[in-house]
């Protein structure tokens, strides 16, 4: 797909990213000279009509928005079955790569970053466009703080009749709302209840709920309440802690209405307003209590006189005969009582006052076996848990808490329950080699693993993608374990030191840039009254510089003098010939120049040859042998403009200077 263009006008420079449905690339946009990002369907679904269907209603709703929180549409188009949006390309990283680098954010940080989110949901709100999959994934910081809420990838028009496909429930599993997890009806507060999930992990560092799979969390958001961020932080402000809980409730009713409420709430909270201004609604139910009616007029209040006087006799002679009766079942009850007493109770308190009592051992940390002998040399009872949890710090059959303190007092035989661990929860490590980096963070949203060290070498696969990793793929890991990578750099770049062509024969020439590994270039010709028919007069590269493998190398070749009778008996003033006056403009060479050239000491004589390059045209300008006796010597040289002039030694490159003619005098 790399390097592929779409719509005739975007070029594909490098993939980016990518989710459960498409692909994003980076692109080139010829037109506009700009880069974007292209969100390419997965080539597994381009035969689904669904997720077809799916793919066109995020374009068309995300087109319909227009916010600086939320990443633009640009375009949308189909080509050869591929199916792409063209999006605004946003330098930076998730949310979900900032909480994991910062371990949680600062309040003010969160709350910025929350106010801009909840601006985004109340312009999409108002557009009647419902997300639907809000989570830090979704939320791209910019590298100047921005947030910017993006992947409208299952969002759709919020009309009355919108609820979820029950067969397939559409969103995260750690952040979506309990009417999702039912597939039951979405609106606007189902958002709310996403982002209050997002604003419990800024401040908190983590997710309200956890699970071993996503059909656990999944009940846990309808079943069970969310803990309040304030007993993992005490940090958060008490207004804070009541949006968050204002925003999670299981019942839609009692959220916020609407984002901008939503909006209001946060803003006054970030303006440090220490008034109790967020309402929570609960649900209570008074119960039923039953009252006797009133009567009010005079004759039933006569009756009710003359009742109660001829009950009054009436509860005298009861009370009388109830009064015997107690008298005589008191009685009979102390002198059971004293029997039992005397003959059980008694017996009973003297053994169990002198029950011994002994030390409760600390076994956590022991061996199932080891700490059940422990704990019965102590004369106390053992008894396992039957349920096993998952633990990092413990190895698997070890004890990792005890029902009973260390060191408390406790009867002979008193139960101590255990709890054993069955080791850390492992996970399979996924195979990302061959795949490029932006797979890693896809791949390990699924599994709970950590990316580890990043090493770069040389390698033929392409830049940025995976060579191997640590531990190997399929192998089974804890949770939580990093792993390691080593990533392509890409193949190794040779460079070769480029001779001087010039001077040389064509068929010559040809053959050494092909011996050196180079290619071929232009080959083209004009007249030059220096140098013979067939014979360089120019390189495109100039000689001494380096050049990559396989680069292409042009030359110009002389078709020798164009009037050759107007040379006869002419000598060139450059070269062997120069002279030694410096100044003024010498006709047909420009400019004279001094150049100084110290020479080397370890040997009796060299040959010294300076080489000019001018407008890309390379010329050997002075060529002679000196005794190195001499030490300095002077040479003559001719130019116009800029010039650079390499100085070799016994044909080994030595050393360059540069000449601007134009400030000669």
């Amino acid at each position: 797909m790399i390097g592929k263009v779409l719509g005739n006008r975007y070029e594909i420079v490098e993939k980016i990213g990518g989710g459960g449905m498409a692909l994003v690339y980076k692109a080139k946009c010829r037109l506009l000279n700009r880069y974007v990002a292209i969100k390419i369907l997965r080539e597994e679904f381009i035969n689904d009509d669904e997720f077809i269907v799916k793919f066109k209603r995020e374009s068309q709703a995300a087109a319909s928005l227009s916010h600086h929180n939320i990443v633009n549409v640009y375009d949308v188009g189909v080509q050869d079955n591929i199916y792409y949006i063209v999006m605004e390309y946003v330098k930076g990283k998730t949310l979900k790569e900032f909480i994991k680098e910062r371990g949680k954010l600062s309040i003010s940080e969160a709350l910025d970053i929350a106010i801009q989110m909840a601006d985004a949901l109340r312009h999409a709100h108002k557009n009647h466009i419902i997300h639907r999959d809000i989570k830090p994934h979704n939320i791209i910081i910019t590298d100047d703080g921005r947030a910017k809420v993006t992947d409208f990838g299952i969002a759709r028009a919020a009309t009355s009749t919108t609820v979820t496909n029950t067969n397939s429930v559409i969103g995260s599993v750690h952040y979506f709302s309990p009417e999702q997890a039912r597939g039951g009806y979405t609106d606007e507060k189902s958002d709310i209840y996403s982002l209050g999930i997002v604003m419990y992990e800024m401040v908190t560092g983590r997710l309200p709920f956890q699970g071993d799979s996503p059909i656990s969390v999944a009940l846990k958001h309808v079943q069970e309440s969310v803990l309040s961020p304030k007993i993992i932080e005490e940090s958060i402000p008490a207004n804070f802690e009541k949006i968050i809980m204002k925003c999670v409730k299981k019942d839609q009713s009692l959220r916020y209405s609407n984002a901008n409420e939503l909006l209001s709430d946060l803003k006054k909270c970030r303006n440090l307003d220490e008034a109790d201004f967020v309402s929570i609604e609960n649900i209570n139910d008074s119960p039923t209590i039953i009252i006797p009616a009133v009567k009010g007029d005079k004759t039933m209040s006569r009756n009710a006189k003359r009742n109660n006087n001829e009950n009054k006799n009436t509860e005298k002679k009861k009370k009388t005969n109830k009064k015997l009766i107690t008298v005589a079942a008191i009685f009979s009850a102390l002198l059971l009582v004293s029997i039992l007493i005397f003959t059980i109770l008694i017996p009973m308190v003297m053994d169990f006052l002198t029950v011994e009592e002994v030390e409760v051992p600390n076994v956590i940390g022991k061996s199932l076996e080891d700490a059940e002998a422990e704990i019965t040399k102590a004369g106390l009872s053992f008894r396992k848990d039957t349920e096993e949890v998952y633990s990092s710090e413990y190895a698997a059959g070890y004890v990792i808490d005890q029902s009973e303190k260390p060191g408390e007092i406790r009867k002979v035989e008193y139960v101590v329950e255990v709890t054993v661990s069955k080791g850390q929860h492992l996970v399979t490590v996924p195979d990302l080699t061959n795949k490029h980096i932006s797979d890693i963070s896809i791949e390990f949203d699924i599994v709970d693993l950590n990316i580890g060290n990043k090493r770069y070498e040389i390698s033929n696969l392409p830049k940025d993608f995976i060579i191997s990793q640590e531990p190997i793929p399929f192998s089974e890991v804890p949770e939580g374990s990093s792993v390691d990578f080593v990533i392509s750099a890409g193949p190794e770049i040779s460079t070769i030191l480029m001779p001087n062509l010039v001077g040389t024969n064509i068929e010559d020439a040809k053959r050494e840039i092909v011996a050196l590994g180079l290619v071929e270039g232009e080959i083209s010709y004009q007249n030059d009254d220096q140098y013979p028919e067939d014979v360089v007069i120019s390189q495109g590269v100039p000689s001494a510089s380096e050049v990559e493998e396989y680069e292409e190398i042009s030359l110009i070749v002389s078709l020798g003098p164009e009037n050759p009778e107007s040379n006869d008996g002419q000598e060139s003033t450059e070269g062997n010939n120069q002279t030694s006056s410096t100044g003024g403009d010498v006709p047909n060479l420009g400019k004279a120049a001094q150049i100084s050239i110290k020479l080397p000491q370890d040997r009796e004589k060299v040959e010294v040859k300076v080489e000019r390059i001018q407008d890309l045209i390379s010329e050997i300008v002075y060529t002679q042998v000196h005794d190195t006796t001499e030490e300095v010597i002077p040479v003559v040289v001719y130019g116009r403009g800029r010039a650079i002039f390499l100085i070799y030694f016994d044909g080994k490159y030595f050393g360059r200077q540069e000449i601007n003619f134009k400030e000669v005098d």
